[in-house]
Parts: structure tokens; sequence; C-alpha cells
């Protein structure tokens, strides 16, 4: 990308083309606060500078047609989702569209300059597909607290080197394009808002529970990262007081208690002492076990690990219930590996935060899995380095 807008109102047309695909210049009219004649004039620098291309003529509302706009067609994103235990890397055209998507299993324990190695792999994949001949701006989200300003993660519990490495710095530098840094539920977040099942909600939360378990809190619109990128660690909110050691130095964190690494950690317990036949048999199988091996198990009747599913999403639902009573949002979302659980942790969270939140709080409250899937932080992430890029330099 060679420019940037020049203003807030060559900023807002840029958003509207990406949020609502081509549309005619009177389109675009009614929805901003511009004369025609100023109107004309952005959007003449707009397609001067390359940011936007013509699109042909707009169907006919009477008298003369008009011509419709759309953002360049080459324009280019790479979205990047860093995991506990695995990376996503997409590409997405202006519009966040993905055009193709790659996955590869890492431990982020190996900490930044391995994990760097798998992404720029990944992206001169799609690179070497014909996808993108370059990349326009970068979207990254990892999983630990983000100082945002300067991208850089910030004592992140369960991704040992990564303390204060420049990450922005160093894969702006290997892609040779801007790179924006967020936390990876915020990225989630912000990928249903646009494309998934919180398209037409300003206020709500979005709770990604994986290895961890961590909140995107979505306020206005807007997503709320705290005086230090840090809000939304509800990980490590006590779920269980005096209960089991937590990776933060603390007990009875949610994180201790449930989610991917507290699930396999439990269902290998009950596989050893004889609880389970099913799970037994698959860790003998498989020599370890992980939430997947609880989906099946579950899925087959199994009574242990339905068991386990439902006391998670007690807990779960516990600390939600808090939220809910606290920030009032007008949806829940349930992402993350461990959401392959479905709809028994669905009903045991929902259970108990409507059991447990105030009758206002929770009187119209839906609270859903997410629709987007691994496409969700990829998407979060184009629409991050999007945001920055449509903004006035």
């Amino acid at each position: 990308m060679t420019e940037r807008p020049a203003n807030a109102h060559q900023a807002h047309l840029l958003k509207l083309l990406r949020d609502h695909g081509p549309q005619s210049r009177a389109r675009l009219g009614e929805q901003v606060d511009l004369s025609r004649s100023r109107l004309a004039v952005e959007v003449d620098r707009l397609l001067e500078t390359g940011l936007v291309a013509a699109d042909g003529l707009a169907a006919s509302r009477g008298g003369r047609r008009s011509h419709n706009v759309r953002l360049a067609p080459g324009l280019r994103f790479l979205g990047v989702d860093i995991g506990a235990t695995s990376v996503d890397v997409a590409v997405t055209n202006a519009e966040l569209e993905v055009l193709g998507h790659l996955n590869r299993t890492m431990d982020v324990r190996e900490g930044p300059v391995a994990v760097f190695e798998h992404v720029l792999d990944l992206a001169a994949e799609l690179r070497k597909s014909g996808l993108a001949e370059g990349f326009d701006g970068a979207g990254v989200g990892v999983p630990g607290p983000v100082s945002f300003p300067e991208g850089v993660p910030v004592a992140p519990p369960i991704m040992p080197g990564w303390d204060g490495f420049p990450v922005r710095e160093v894969l702006g530098q290997e892609l040779g394009c801007p790179v924006m840094v967020d936390n990876d539920v915020n990225l989630m977040a912000m990928g249903e808002r646009h494309a998934g099942v919180a398209r037409s909600v300003t206020d709500f939360l979005c709770v990604k529970i994986g290895t961890g378990i961590g909140c995107g809190i979505v306020a206005g619109g807007e997503v709320h990262r705290g005086v230090t990128g840090s809000a939304g660690d509800i990980g490590h909110i006590q779920a269980v007081p005096g209960g089991r050691p937590c990776t933060c130095g603390n007990r009875g964190c949610l994180e201790a208690h449930f989610g991917g690494a507290a699930l396999a950690r439990d269902a290998t317990e009950a596989a050893q002492q004889g609880l389970s036949a099913d799970l037994a048999a698959r860790l003998a199988a498989k020599g370890t076990l992980t939430g997947v091996d609880v989906t099946a198990a579950a899925a087959a009747g199994d009574a242990i690990a339905l068991d386990l599913i439902r006391a998670g999403g007690t807990h779960v639902g516990q600390v939600i219930a808090g939220l809910v009573s606290f920030f009032n949002p007008g949806l829940v979302v349930i992402g993350g590996g461990v959401t392959g659980l479905g709809h028994t942790l669905l009903a045991a969270i929902r259970s108990q935060v409507y059991r447990q939140s105030l009758p206002l709080a929770t009187g119209n409250l839906p609270i859903v899995l997410g629709e987007l899937g691994h496409d969700a932080g990829v998407i979060g992430a184009a629409r991050l380095i999007s945001d920055h890029l449509f903004s006035p330099a």
C-alpha cells in the first residue's frame, strides 16, 4: 500500500467499502455527512491514490446512473493467529474475505524465533499459491497480554521467552509491511463482530476456551483493552478457593480447572484411576489424552467425560455470570478449540449464568457458540490491520 487516507472522511469511506462491499457514490452519500461535491472530491482522491477502484455502473434508481466504487481488488492482508499449540495464517482481500488459510501444529513455548519461522513459512506458501504477490499489512494475535501501542507481549503466563519481544517490529521487517499485534481473544471477538454471530451487536463478550481461557470485551463496537492491555484475562479469576495450582502462581484460577490443558490432565487422571474404560482405552492407544479425546468419549456416551465437561462448563459459567452482572452485554459468544465439546458445554455454561446472574441482565441474553471457527482469529487480525491502514496517517 502506497498511501493511507488523508482525512477522516476518506477513512470513513474506506471502512464503509470494507464492511459493506462495492457501493455506488449515491449510496455512499446517504451514509456520510458530506455534500455531493465534497463526496465527489474525496472519492476521486481515493481513486487517484489507488486505494479504491471503479466497479462499473450501479443499478438504476431513476435519473442518471451512478458509478460503483470498491476497494482496490489487489489489496491483500495477512491474518496470523498464534495459539498455544497451533498457528493459523490466512490471506484476505480488502473486504476481509479469506482467500487462503493454512494451519500448522506448533508449541508457543518454543519461543518467538521458532514460531515466526512457522508463520513466515506459511505466509510464503500463500504467496507461492498466487493469492498474493505481497502483503499490504498484517495483523497478529498472540495468546497472552499485549501492550497494544508497542505491539509487545507483556509477561504472558504460557509464553516463556516472549516477554517484551518486539513482535510488531520483527515481523514488519520480515514481511516488509505494517504489522499490528493484539491478544488472540480480542481478534476472535473482532472476527465474530465483522463476519460472525456478533455482526449486529455492539456490546458483547467473546470467551475463548482453548488451552487456556480468555475473554474479548467489545463495548460500543470497539474492543476494550484496558490501560495495559490485560482486560479480559478471566482465566486467572479465582473459580475454586484454594483449588489447583495455576501457571500464574496462584491457586484455584479458572484456567487451572478448565480449558484444554486442564481437561487433558483431568481425563488422564480419570483414565489412570480406572474411572472410565473409554478414556483408559484411548490413553493406552495414544499415550496421551487431549480435549479431542474427551469430546469423542462424551459423544460415545462416556459418563466421566460428560461429567468433566459439565463441571468445567459450570466453572466457566460461574465466572461469566459475574461478568454479565457487571457488564450487561447483549450477547456472550463461546469460541476456541474446546468448543468441540459443543452443546453439553454450552448447556452447563448457560445453566450457571442464568441461575446466578441478575434477571435484568439475562432476560434477553443469548449465549451462543461462535460461527467462524478457525477463521475468527485470522479475520479479526485482518480487521485489526485494516482499521490501522484505513485511518488517517
